[in-house]
């Protein structure tokens, strides 16, 4: 009983931390733009840039695992401010498709350039044995 016990405290504790890392990237990406982007749009601007190419809106809907609703929602939000642009999908009149916009583009740079500063800084606490080591174990909790 005292092994579970140990084993959820640790699951607790390991959870609380790892939020905590994930709070402090995205206050530190925050910084600079206000609350001008939201977690969410950072996502759907991060998977529109891993398409590589402009998507329909349910296709963006599906790799966020959100209803098309939501992401129609936050398309609208990103598009009034200017981060992206719909445009007829070519092969279907009745479909739109999704894209980032330059500006889109240099924000996603910079977010992503912040995030990896903040982690960067966070790991420089670590030689870099444990650098590697913590890459692993994250690797096997990712699969």
């Amino acid at each position: 009983m005292h092994a579970r016990d140990d084993s959820t405290d640790a699951a607790e504790q390991i959870s609380a931390l790892l939020d905590a890392i994930v709070r402090r990237q995205r206050r530190a990406s925050r910084e600079g733009f206000g609350d001008s982007v939201t977690h969410g749009q950072y996502r759907l601007l991060r998977t529109l840039d891993n398409a590589g190419r402009p998507i329909r809106l349910s296709d963006l809907a599906a790799r966020l695992g959100i209803v098309p609703r939501s992401a129609t929602s936050v398309v609208d939000d990103l598009e009034a401010a200017g981060l992206v642009a719909r445009q007829p999908d070519p092969h279907d009149r009745r479909a739109t498709l999704v894209d980032l916009t330059p500006d889109g583009r240099q924000i996603l740079t910079t977010l992503r350039e912040k995030r990896r500063d903040v982690m960067v800084s966070q790991l420089a606490r670590l030689d870099a044995t444990e650098q590697q080591t913590l890459a692993a174990l994250l690797r096997r909790l990712a699969e």
